[in-house]
């Protein structure tokens, strides 16, 4: 019931793109200026994605399946297949307004209400699926429907479903989050691109922590945690609060000293070098709360997670951040002080990137931001994951986290007391109720 679990991601998604434009809708209200730029990248997004991919995938596959298996399906599926049918025109309508908006033709409280039919829509259509249509399909279809489904969704040479496509779904919801305005986006004026540009490494052990303990006075924090990441790995570490996830990152870094066991990174026994000697070896961190230097510019703030690169390639590597980042070119001048959590969580993974990490340990990335820029900050290491990077993922948001993961580990008070692939996480009944909600 793989297709089950995407299907649910993909309303998650979406939920918060019609969340996103709720709000962008008060801020129009109270006086803001229509954006078209924007309005019509969310509108691409829907379009490519919502229309063409997943509604194609449970019209072809899952909705076919259920009407043979059930009677009660049509009165189910008929007003959701309408919808899926209408979408199209909607979307069509919807940019009209949009222009007319921005050219003072339509007035804004009509235009606002044009918005929430919309996305009320939206809503109600995601919880009449969720409500219904996936119960019904959990109940009905057979293991042989489930394996025709799951292979459909998860097919990666499909060109509508494939890596490629997911690919370019993901440059669309980057254009969204650079787009919006700042109170829930980064608030640039361009959008970049999350630009592949190296191949995944190989899969040979690049990291390996034995019996690692650390402590804040007498009390133990690490208690003899064992774990290893393989070379172009994505491993996601979770846990409650308290459970010393970031306690494990810093010693692992070099910044919290260890008081047993050992690290091998890349064959060399790193255990006794000081951080900045682990920066240099390519273990680059992006702290929780980011860290940034206030009364610096952003550019210096970049310049400075270089200061262990050549000089010559300096400017190189600026000019990759800026492209992935492109709310950093147009305030690089600024003190890192001045910008949104937002903002400053970008400059944070461009600082540590600029260091050209072979391991690069994210701390809590998408802490307290907004929906839409959560889903962005995944978005990033989901492009950093394809290009090969190795990575060690604290985080928070413990179900997004594994579902990108290719392995995981669960930390209970200095204890590393589960671990498995990012999905036999997610599947495990303990790891769904303590850390997932389920």
């Amino acid at each position: 019931m793989q297709a089950l679990r995407i299907i649910s991601e993909d309303h998650s998604n979406m939920w918060r793109l019609a969340t996103t434009i709720d709000q962008v809708a008060l801020e129009i209200e109270a006086g803001a200026a229509v954006d078209p730029v924007f309005f019509n990248s969310v509108f691409d997004y829907i379009e490519q994605f919502v229309d063409h991919s997943h509604h194609a995938r449970e019209d072809d596959h899952l909705f076919r399946l259920l009407r043979l298996r059930s009677t009660e399906a049509a009165a189910i599926l008929d007003p959701l297949q309408e919808e899926h049918r209408n979408g199209p025109q909607q979307l069509k309508t919807l940019r009209a307004c949009v222009l007319q908006a921005a050219q003072g033709d339509l007035n804004v409280p009509e235009f606002v209400a044009v918005l929430r039919v919309y996305t009320a829509g939206l809503k109600s259509h995601m919880h009449h699926e969720e409500k219904f249509a996936l119960p019904l399909a959990r109940e009905v279809l057979t293991a042989d429907d489930w394996a025709e489904i799951d292979r459909a969704f998860l097919n990666n040479d499909d060109p509508l479903f494939g890596d490629k496509a997911k690919a370019e779904f993901r440059e669309l919801f980057h254009r969204i989050a650079s787009l919006a305005p700042e109170s829930i986006g980064l608030g640039a004026h361009t959008a970049g691109k999350l630009q592949p540009d190296s191949a995944p490494g190989k899969a040979d052990v690049l990291l390996r922590v034995s019996s690692m303990e650390s402590c804040y006075g007498r009390i133990k924090a690490l208690k003899g945690i064992s774990l290893e990441v393989r070379r172009g790995e994505t491993v996601a570490l979770v846990g409650a609060n308290g459970a010393g996830k970031t306690t494990f990152l810093r010693t692992l870094s070099g910044v919290q000293p260890m008081s047993a066991g050992n690290i091998h990174f890349d064959g060399e026994d790193i255990s006794k070098l000081r951080s900045d000697m682990r920066m240099r070896r390519g273990i680059c961190q992006s702290p929780e709360g980011r860290q940034v230097f206030g009364p610096l510019s952003i550019d210096d703030n970049l310049r400075l997670g270089a200061y262990t690169q050549p000089r010559h390639q300096v400017a190189g590597d600026l000019e990759k951040v800026f492209a992935m980042f492109p709310i950093l070119r147009e305030k690089r001048k600024l003190p890192a002080g001045t910008l949104s959590g937002g903002q400053q969580q970008m400059l944070a993974i461009g600082r540590a990137l600029m260091g050209r990490p072979r391991m690069l340990l994210l701390d809590e990335p998408s802490m307290g931001l907004a929906p839409l820029l959560v889903e962005e900050v995944f978005n990033v290491v989901k492009t950093l994951k394809a290009q090969g990077m190795t990575i060690l993922l604290v985080e928070q948001n413990a179900f997004a986290a594994l579902a990108i993961a290719d392995r995981g580990y669960v930390l209970e008070t200095g204890n590393v007391t589960l671990t498995g692939t990012g999905q036999e996480l997610i599947n495990n009944e303990q790891v769904r109720a303590a850390y997932l909600g389920m």
